[in-house]
């Protein structure tokens, strides 16, 4: 992956696993990866596109706003499935997922496997999302204890005040 062979090839990336595991600094890493090989890259978090949505929603121009986002190289949205997806939420990320498929590469992180994001939008939206973010992925199931917690546990969280 970090030959970014598969930005080149606008494939997918789904980084999943429970939280604390590195699935963001993974994909923040990659990000930069990108950057610095000249690449753009946008970020967002799935509530991100939801105010786009709303957004352009009352002048109808969200495909513009759409057309302008994939024309970056990387598309990056971080943490799906921490929280309930608004309504636009889940109109935003199938919107965004349908313009870029075969046309720039995207990378998400989540919690859930994308087989489990109908827990978090409407069956449907969610189908229709999963079906093209799937077609051409590369997926990377993240394992283990959150890294957080274990160093919070085990004093390695805070340093005591002198």
């Amino acid at each position: 992956l970090k030959t970014l062979e598969w930005v080149r090839r606008r494939e997918s990336l789904c980084v999943c696993g429970p939280s604390g595991t590195g699935k963001s600094h993974f994909t923040e890493a990659l990000g930069q990866t990108a950057v610095e090989a000249g690449m753009t890259v946008a970020w967002f978090t799935i509530e991100d596109l939801g105010a786009l949505v709303r957004r352009h929603r009352a002048d109808d121009s969200i495909a513009r706003a759409l057309a302008r986002i994939i024309r970056s190289d990387l598309i990056i949205v971080d943490d799906i499935g921490l929280l309930p997806v608004s309504p636009d939420a889940a109109e935003g990320f199938y919107r965004l997922v349908d313009a870029a498929y075969e046309r720039r590469a995207l990378a998400v992180s989540s919690n859930l496997h994308p087989s489990g994001f109908d827990e978090i939008m409407p069956k449907t939206l969610a189908t229709a999302t999963v079906d093209r973010l799937m077609h051409h992925a590369h997926i990377v199931v993240t394992q283990g204890d959150s890294f957080r917690l274990a160093q919070a546990t085990s004093g390695q969280g805070v340093k005591p005040f002198s």
